[in-house]
């Protein structure tokens, strides 16, 4: 009974120290790029808010934006590949991963605001967006807000209308439905542990033997990263700010536009794919084979060189 009672006793504390943890902003920056590579990471103060970036290569200026809740390493495989001919520019958006995580609205357009002073902080008048799932739309945003600020735009599993009606993944669709208090969100995703990070991994990532133990362990710190539920929840609660604007704005972006889809996505199907190349003019549509939402993630030698063609 009395060990029972502290068993209780230490879950309650332990759960107490998480709540505590998670309201900090993010921890000190490492010096290298938790990858393959041994990549220097460099921080800038945007807004007066610290963001971790990676800044390789020289030439014509790329910027990759990660998705949903995600980081910077989801484009480790496209370092090497792209910056051999470009400024290959790789952020932790605000909010997420090393980067700050402060108390704000997350809105789509304090995202596109906070992007386009990132870019001003940089020095950088136009580049070429990639982005993937929720980065798309901030690509999206950005080419709509700021067309003269952007090149080219590469919109990778995302990011289209409706999306309530088209998301397939039941994770996503309850992780963007619920109206659960932040405090019990915290407490879940400690309790789950890893195996809630890894059952997110296998419904964006079509080949589960790409999924080992270091790419879990991985994914599962930057989820247990201090703040980080609270500005994840913030930007799900905004959907329908997207619906209501960009999304109902498609047709209008100008800049040369590639789509590239995973056969295998889960979380949106490529027809989702086929419809946001039908709502932007002129733009092409690459479907990638065995590959789910993060095609440049698990198929590098597809996505990389069509990427590297229409950037040229």
């Amino acid at each position: 009974m009395f060990r029972d009672v502290l068993r209780v006793l230490l879950l309650i504390l332990s759960a107490l120290t998480l709540l505590l943890n998670s309201c900090m902003t993010a921890p000190d920056v490492p010096p290298w790029f938790d990858s393959f590579q041994r990549l220097p990471i460099k921080t800038v103060s945007v807004g007066g808010h610290r963001i971790a970036y990676l800044d390789e290569g020289a030439g014509p200026p790329v910027i990759l934006i990660h998705g949903f809740a995600g980081s910077m390493w989801q484009w480790e495989y496209q370092q090497a590949a792209l910056s051999s001919s470009h400024r290959l520019i790789t952020l932790d958006l605000l909010g997420s991963g090393l980067s700050d995580k402060p108390d704000l609205a997350y809105t789509p357009t304090d995202l596109v605001a906070f992007f386009k002073d990132f870019m001003d902080t940089l020095g950088i008048d136009r580049a070429s967006l990639v982005g993937n799932s929720l980065g798309a739309g901030l690509a999206i945003g950005m080419a709509l807000t700021y067309p003269e600020r952007v090149d080219r735009l590469i919109l990778i599993g995302g990011f289209p209308d409706r999306v309530g009606e088209k998301l397939t993944s039941p994770l996503m669709q309850r992780a963007i439905d619920t109206s659960a208090p932040i405090w019990l969100i915290r407490l879940g995703n400690w309790l789950a542990g890893r195996g809630a990070t890894q059952s997110v991994l296998q419904e964006l990532v079509y080949d589960r033997a790409r999924l080992t133990q270091a790419v879990i362990e991985r994914s599962y710190r930057n989820r247990t990263q201090g703040g980080f539920i609270a500005p994840v929840m913030a930007v799900a609660r905004n959907l329908p700010l997207w619906e209501e604007g960009f999304a109902t704005r498609l047709g209008a972006i100008s800049r040369p536009t590639l789509i590239v889809w995973g056969a295998e996505d889960r979380v949106f199907p490529p027809q989702v794919g086929r419809d946001l190349q039908a709502s932007i003019t002129g733009s092409t549509f690459l479907l990638i084979p065995e590959a789910g939402h993060m095609p440049q993630w698990e198929r590098p030698d597809k996505v990389n060189p069509a990427v590297l063609k229409f950037l040229e």
